[in-house]
């Protein structure tokens, strides 16, 4: 950055640019920001620790790069994500014109207990992202791609960049990320956060394991670079850490060459046994380079319909695809098979129509109760199959079932808590009900409850995108042996425990 990462006492302590009210400060005693009616910048001039305004009540407010908004619409907006269930309304949304504004403003809540959360792309399901009366910070803005060249192996991002960007700014140089989630309108700063899963994770691990470093503002407002060999504690605990001990401002991610053309198949299966067993041999044989797969509902309405989605790279990262030699051994449905040739964007992008065809619709805008979890191998039918056997399409409604192995030896980052299994499967019921329908919003969220409960006592894991209700005691059951640093983490990098309160984990 071209000035100092962190303001000076001077600075600190003066005023800020805001849209829709001008922000003149906070009132410790009613929690709640003071402003003014004109759309003008509010200057204050104080090297003290007297009140920046008349009311001696107020702190001043940080002068900023960006813009602190009141804003009933931006309010409304920052209440609101993608699983449109919980609506916490906060006092203020950040919209950072430089990394510095997220530091003064988070020692600005230090200062005055102000609860914070960072918000990316905002598809969380459930309020994860939201704060109510404290302030959302916006990391959309701190978007910048690179610089990188053909010789590259790693790019730094900014946490607000889009996945889609990343790949579009990489490929130009013949790169790319190795994983990404099926889905790539994500923010990098939001899916590294969880952990980020996509049918490359059998052989490169989560989107969390290709990460070299990290800077971050820590929840006690340090500007931090850290990586595995530098400040190694917090790096730890930002991956998959659920934005608890600090906030991502920019990722190095790791990168390999890209394929020009991928070839991808879809098998369907009758089966689920044969289905899962023959997904689990292409996993441990590697001879696909993306192993995924989806549960459709059958002309009667029941979920029995298996789909293996496999795919291959072509050059310049390997040879032409062979057909007879990929599939040799599987047991699809002898009519169920199907090959495509894509360009390589054209297949991470390939949901792309799919989500187009959703917002216009409207199901973009339905509730997402979603069940999230990541299953033993050796159960993974057993205990998916009772839930598919009971899952009503009404309350279903439009959406995707998703399962689907990865290696458990890939997955490093000791925050993503997987099964103790040597090949855990990934299964998602992604379900939407139309908001305004809350009896079935409650049945799903106790049927996700139920299905938790019993993956979890036959040694499965949560994956924490999703809407399961969750206690204090069940993330500590969750983080398992992982649980003591990532609440020493919490403690020396979020002391006041005012960072992402969403989540409800601490």
């Amino acid at each position: 950055m071209s000035r100092s990462a962190t303001p000076s006492r001077r600075t600190l302590l003066r005023g800020v640019t805001v849209t829709g009210a001008a922000v003149i400060g906070f009132d410790p005693s009613t929690r709640s920001w003071a402003v003014t009616d004109s759309d003008t910048t509010t200057d204050f001039d104080t090297t003290t620790d007297s009140a920046a305004t008349t009311d001696t009540r107020f702190a001043g407010i940080p002068r900023l790069d960006g813009t602190l908004t009141m804003d009933d619409s931006a309010l409304t907006a920052a209440a609101e994500d993608y699983g449109h269930m919980v609506h916490r309304r906060p006092a203020a949304v950040l919209r950072p014109g430089s990394v510095r504004d997220i530091v003064a403003m988070v020692r600005f809540c230090n200062q005055h207990r102000v609860p914070f959360a960072p918000r990316g792309q905002g598809h969380a399901t459930s309020g994860q992202a939201q704060v109510e009366g404290g302030l959302v910070i916006e990391t959309g803005p701190l978007a910048a791609i690179g610089p990188l060249g053909p010789g590259s192996t790693t790019v730094s991002v900014g946490a607000g960049a889009k996945w889609s960007d990343v790949v579009r700014a990489t490929l130009v140089h013949g790169l790319t990320p190795p994983v990404f989630t099926d889905y790539i309108e994500l923010s990098v700063g939001g899916t590294l956060s969880v952990g980020g899963l996509g049918g490359q994770a059998h052989r490169y691990g989560a989107q969390v394991d290709n990460v070299t470093a990290l800077q971050v503002v820590t929840g006690a407002g340090e500007l931090v670079r850290c990586s595995p060999y530098r400040r190694a504690d917090l790096f730890r605990a930002v991956l998959a850490g659920l934005g608890q001990c600090a906030i991502i401002v920019e990722a190095t991610l790791r990168l390999i060459p890209a394929p020009e053309t991928v070839r991808h198949y879809t098998l369907t299966y009758d089966d689920l046994d044969t289905y899962v067993e023959d997904q689990r041999t292409l996993v441990e044989d590697g001879r696909f380079d993306y192993v995924a797969g989806q549960v459709q509902a059958d002309a009667e309405g029941a979920f029995r319909v298996y789909v293996l989605e496999a795919a291959a790279y072509g050059p310049p990262v390997g040879p032409a695809p062979d057909d007879a030699a990929l599939l040799s051994g599987l047991r699809p449905v002898p009519s169920g098979v199907e090959a495509a040739d894509l360009g390589y964007f054209d297949f991470v992008n390939r949901l792309a129509p799919v989500i187009e065809a959703l917002k216009q619709a409207g199901v973009w805008t339905h509730a997402h109760p979603w069940l999230n979890l990541l299953l033993p191998g050796d159960s993974a039918a057993a205990l998916s199959g009772p839930v598919l056997e009971n899952l009503d399409p009404a309350d279903f409604g439009p959406g995707v079932i998703q399962l689907y192995p990865i290696r458990r030896d890939r997955l490093t980052t000791p925050l993503f808590r997987a099964p103790d299994d040597p090949v855990p499967y990934l299964f998602d019921v992604l379900g939407a009900v139309p908001p305004e329908d809350t009896a079935t919003i409650d049945r799903v969220l106790r049927a996700n409850r139920a299905a938790y409960d019993t993956a979890v006592a036959a040694g499965g894991t949560q994956y924490p995108v999703g809407s399961i209700p969750f206690t204090q005691e069940d993330w500590r059951v969750h983080f398992d042996s992982a649980w003591p640093c990532f609440a020493a983490a919490k403690r020396t990098y979020d002391p006041r425990n005012l960072l992402t309160p969403g989540q409800g984990v601490f």
